[in-house]
C-alpha cells in the first residue's frame, strides 16, 4: 500500500488526507501545533463544489452546515442602503468544516505538535524530519502546510508571499450580543459597505460547537484597509516593542492599535459596522498577500491549497480551491500507474486553476492595494475607481458564475455532476 506524508493539519491538509484515504493510500497527518484546531478561524463562504468534495469523502452536508443569508446588501458611508441583491451561497465557520472533516480521520494517523524540519527525497521515498527529533518515511509527502510552507520553502525556494498593501481587520460576536434594533436591520443579511479605498463584509454563521440556532449563532465580519508596509511593521509591534514580522498574535495587538483602529473606522464606514465592530471584544487582523508558485511538485513533494497559491480573499474561495487541489491530486493517483506522472497531471490542471484564481483576485481588490503602495497620478482605472455593484456581484462568486474558472473545474474534475444549491443530508461531526 502506498503511504502519503501529510504536513498541515488543517482543512487543505485534512481534505488530501481524507481523500487520499478513501482511493486506498495510507496517509499519517503532521500538524505543528500542538492541540486541536477546532476554536481556530472564522467565517468562510462555501461552494457546491467544497460540499461536493466533502460528500465524497463521506461528510454528508445538509443546509445546517451553515446560515443562508436572504440577501448581499450594500450601505453607504452614511448608512443607507445603495444596493441589495440575492445571495445565493451558506455561509459557514472555519471550525465547523474542520470538525467534521477531523472526525472523518483516524485519530492514530493525526499526530499534533510535529514541526516538519526538513525531508529527503531519494530512490527509497521520502522520510521527513521533525524539530521533537523523530522521522516517518512514505511514497510521497504533501505540503498544506499554508502560505509559510516548510515544504514549499524546500522545494521552492524563490516562491514567496508578496504583500498586497492592505490588511483584514476580523472579528466575530455572538448573536446574542447584538441590540434587537440592530440584529433586526443587518443579522439576516450579507452586509457590505464599500466607500473609497475600504471594503467591508458582515455576516451569520455558525456559532460555539457549530450552533445553528437562533439565538445562538455569530456575526462574523472583515474590514479591508489600507495600510503600507512600514504601518503594517508598526501595528505588529507588541507592548515590549518587539516587532513580530508581518503577523501578530491577537492577544499581542497593543490596546493603543485598537482605539485608532476604531476611531478610523467611525471616519471611514457605515455606522452599522462601526456598531458591530464596537461590540467585538478582540479584533485581530490579517496582512493580505498574494502567494503564486510556478509548479505545485518536484520529484515526490507536492504542494496544495494556501501552500501553493494564496489569493486575496475577495474572491471567497480559499477552501474550495483547496478542496479542488486535494480532489485533482487524488484522481491523478488514482489515474495514473505511477507518482511521476500523476504528479505532473496534477500541477498541470491546478496551477492554471491558481493562477486565473490569482489573477481574478487581483483585479478584484485592486482599488485597495493602490491606495497605500503607488502614487495616485500611477493608479490604473481598476485601481481609481471602485464600483459597488461590480463588487458585490465579483466578490465571492459562485464558481459557476465565473466562467474562467468554471470551465476549468468542469474540464477537471470530468464532467462530475454538480450540487444545487441547497444541500440535502446531514453534517457528521
Amino acid at each position: 500500500m502506498r503511504k502519503a506524508l501529510v504536513i498541515g493539519g488543517s482543512l487543505g491538509g485534512l481534505l488530501a488526507a481524507n481523500l487520499l484515504r478513501s482511493i486506498g493510500w495510507q496517509v499519517q497527518v503532521f500538524e505543528r501545533v500542538g492541540n486541536d484546531l477546532a476554536s481556530r478561524g472564522a467565517g468562510i463562504g462555501t461552494h457546491e463544489e467544497l460540499l461536493d468534495v466533502m460528500d465524497r469523502i463521506g461528510i454528508n452536508v445538509d443546509a445546517s452546515i451553515g446560515v443562508h443569508p436572504e440577501s448581499r446588501t450594500c450601505l453607504d458611508r452614511a448608512g443607507k442602503v445603495q444596493h441589495k441583491m440575492p445571495r445565493p451561497r451558506i455561509l459557514s465557520s472555519w471550525g465547523r468544516l474542520y470538525r467534521a472533516l477531523k472526525d472523518a480521520f483516524p485519530v492514530a494517523d493525526y499526530y499534533f505538535d510535529k514541526s516538519l524540519v526538513s525531508f529527503t527525497d531519494d530512490a527509497s521515498g521520502v522520510t521527513a524530519t521533525f524539530s521533537d527529533g523523530t522521522t516517518a518515511h512514505g511514497d510521497l509527502i504533501i505540503g498544506a502546510d499554508g502560505i509559510r510552507s516548510t515544504v514549499r520553502a524546500q522545494i521552492l525556494p524563490d516562491a514567496q508571499p508578496l504583500y498586497a498593501g492592505y490588511i483584514a481587520w476580523r472579528g466575530l460576536i455572538p448573536e446574542s450580543v447584538l441590540p434587537a434594533d440592530l440584529h433586526a436591520e443587518i443579522f439576516s443579511h450579507n452586509m457590505v459597505c464599500y466607500p473609497d479605498g475600504d471594503a467591508m463584509t458582515m455576516y451569520a454563521v455558525p456559532g460555539p460547537d457549530n450552533d445553528v440556532r437562533p439565538g445562538h449563532r455569530a456575526y462574523n465580519w472583515v474590514w479591508y484597509h489600507p495600510v503600507t508596509p512600514e504601518q503594517l511593521a508598526a501595528l505588529c509591534t507588541d507592548a515590549t516593542g518587539v516587532c513580530h514580522g508581518m503577523a501578530i498574535a491577537p492577544a499581542l495587538i497593543r490596546p493603543e492599535v485598537i482605539t485608532d483602529m476604531r476611531a478610523t473606522a467611525r471616519r471611514v464606514i457605515a455606522p452599522q459596522c462601526v456598531q458591530v465592530i464596537d461590540f467585538t471584544a478582540q479584533p485581530f487582523f490579517q496582512a493580505i498577500f498574494d502567494l503564486e508558485s510556478p509548479r505545485l511538485y518536484v520529484k515526490h513533494a507536492a504542494i496544495l491549497g494556501d501552500a501553493a497559491f494564496v489569493a486575496r480573499p475577495h474572491v471567497g474561495m480559499g477552501v474550495t480551491k483547496a478542496a479542488l487541489d486535494a480532489e485533482s491530486l487524488a484522481d491523478a493517483l488514482q489515474q495514473c500507474k505511477d507518482i511521476d506522472t500523476a504528479l505532473a497531471r496534477f500541477s498541470e490542471r491546478q496551477q492554471l486553476f491558481g493562477t486565473r484564481v490569482i489573477a481574478r483576485a487581483r483585479r478584484v481588490g485592486a482599488h485597495l492595494g493602490a491606495q497605500a503602495t503607488k502614487p495616485p497620478e500611477t493608479w490604473t482605472p481598476e485601481e481609481r475607481h471602485q464600483d459597488p455593484v461590480r463588487m458585490m456581484i465579483e466578490s465571492g462568486a459562485r464558481l459557476r458564475d465565473v466562467p474562467e474558472l468554471i470551465e476549468l473545474v468542469r474540464a477537471n474534475r470530468g464532467g462530475r455532476a454538480e450540487r444545487s444549491d441547497t444541500p440535502a443530508t446531514v453534517v457528521q461531526g
